[in-house]
């Protein structure tokens, strides 16, 4: 683990405080029949009875039902007092019957796993259980229900590697040790301890396999928060939109047409507002997530969920801000974008995303990492999403980075925002052999947003007065109420006609 993250002490809250803690109070309705006995019970029973009388509590997880700041979700809690929280073959059926009860009732679930793992005393047959428990998790899951997980301190093994890992969202305790293998059987099995830190929640989130390390007793208004945005949804649906839109945003006044080079320059200006600056003023609520869930984190891409309006969306912003003060954009990024298009897909979102790059890494690093692999899954993602898609070409718009995330149902444009294969220097350097070619390239390939609108690639300009670096905040706002408007548009179009028209719109471009 790196030296600089710190590891808080965890606490260790139970199962009935802990619903306290989260849930309204007098909201809680306990779904917990009592245990079927089992034949394998005989060789542990007095273990059994000894947890129940300790705890309070007949098994290892208690499942419900409640409210949490008003919104209503089906909890999952698991207690370590109770044989250090294991998960046997009783256990495991509550977990089942509880997901499926919330999936019957289309309620959110939010898990809060802490448990050791299997349960050794039940041997081979507790340890297929996790297969069960995932599997209810998936039809929870494929119904469009948010599943929200809380790994408390400490959650390893089967636990971990099952239920614990597959959140929608994945926040840790502070200081809770998480991990596969318990530190207690490394140690006995190869003679050492395990290296320090390295299952602990913060290194975890570092390493971009958690979204954020919260203390309980914040938990309560992360997970209302995230759920509103997950469940905004219009009143009433609109009329479905028309096939494009067909008329940039109209200006008070007359104004000289922007030259193309003049819209690449103002689109660098170190004080332009990006994506962070435009969730933070034009979103009516965000919550950022981090990486891949796959051991990489990535801050040239920010994924939030957020919402505009009534609409509830996933989004994804390409940052060039992180890019410029950390590092190009690369195949990890893109790699936390396709989270992204996965989760807008599970919770039946829309998805927005941002463009705003100088361009993707040229290294060694991203081309040993499948940075063109990564492209391309990104494109055939995005072009098959079964939810509403919309761009926004905040900036700049260079390279396979940029394209990656464009190609949706529609593309709006800042008034200086662009889009090229190249950064127009590039471009130059390949035909003239120098950069100095580069405003005049810019030109001849059209990379400026009127003439995208004119080529049907940009669907709206919205305007900047006269730069978007001069009136961030009039500017944002505007940006984020042409989102909610498109959003609406595209809101009431059923799926299949929706992806019929985003491949005929790609179909027949140029």
């Amino acid at each position: 683990m790196s030296a600089e993250v710190t590891v808080a002490t965890p606490s260790r809250i139970g199962s009935a405080a802990l619903i306290d803690l989260v849930l309204d109070h007098g909201s809680f309705e306990p779904w917990d029949a009592p245990p079927a006995p089992l034949p394998i019970e005989a060789g542990y029973r007095p273990e059994l009875e000894a947890a129940r009388a300790r705890t309070g509590v007949d098994e290892s997880v208690v499942t419900g039902a409640g409210t949490v700041r008003g919104v209503a979700v089906a909890v999952l809690v698991g207690e370590f007092g109770f044989l250090g929280g294991s998960i046997g073959v009783s256990a495991a059926e509550r977990l089942v019957r509880g997901i499926e009860r919330a999936t019957a009732a289309g309620l959110p679930i939010l898990a809060a796993p802490v448990s050791g793992g299997t349960r050794m005393q039940e041997g081979t047959v507790a340890f297929l259980q996790m297969a069960k428990i995932t599997a209810a998790v998936n039809r929870h899951k494929r119904a469009g229900l948010p599943y929200l997980v809380y790994l408390r301190h400490p959650t390893t093994g089967g636990v971990f590697a099952s239920w614990g890992s597959t959140g929608h969202i994945t926040v840790g305790q502070p200081g809770a040790l998480i991990g596969f293998l318990g530190p207690r059987v490394y140690e006995s099995l190869y003679g050492e301890p395990f290296p320090e830190g390295v299952q602990r929640a913060e290194n975890l989130y570092a390493k971009g396999l958690l979204d954020a390390v919260l203390d309980e007793r914040h938990l309560a208004g992360m997970a209302a928060r995230t759920l509103a945005i997950m469940s905004a949804k219009p009143a009433a649906p609109p009329e479905p939109a028309p096939a494009t839109m067909t008329q940039p945003e109209p200006e008070p006044g007359a104004r000289q047409p922007v030259d193309a080079w003049t819209s690449i320059e103002l689109s660098r200006r170190p004080d332009r507002p990006g994506v962070r600056s435009l969730l933070r003023i034009a979103a009516a609520d965000h919550v950022p997530l981090n990486g891949t869930g796959q051991g990489e984190s990535d801050r040239s891409l920010l994924l939030a969920l957020a919402r505009f309006g009534d609409h509830g969306a996933v989004v994804l912003g390409l940052d060039r801000h992180a890019q410029r003060l950390e590092a190009p954009l690369g195949p990890g990024a893109l790699r936390q974008a396709r989270r992204g298009m996965r989760l807008a897909q599970e919770l039946e979102l829309p998805l927005v995303t941002v463009v705003d790059t100088a361009g993707a890494a040229l290294s060694k690093e991203a081309e040993e990492g499948g940075l063109a692999g990564e492209i391309a899954r990104c494109l055939s993602t995005l072009l098959d999403l079964t939810t509403p898609t919309v761009s926004v070409l905040l900036g700049q718009g260079s390279g396979g980075g940029a394209l990656a995330l464009v190609p949706c149902d529609r593309v709006l444009a800042a008034e200086h925002g662009w889009l090229s294969p190249l950064p127009p220097e590039g471009a130059s350097a390949i035909i003239h052999r120098d950069t100095d070619h580069a405003p005049e390239l810019a030109r001849r390939q059209r990379v400026n947003a009127a003439a995208l609108f004119e080529d049907g690639i940009v669907d709206r300009i919205i305007a900047e007065r006269p730069d978007a670096a001069g009136e961030p905040v009039p500017f944002c706002r505007r940006m984020g109420a042409a989102i909610e408007a498109t959003l609406a548009e595209i809101a009431a179009i059923g799926v299949p006609e929706l992806l019929d028209r985003r491949r005929d719109r790609y179909r027949h471009l140029g």
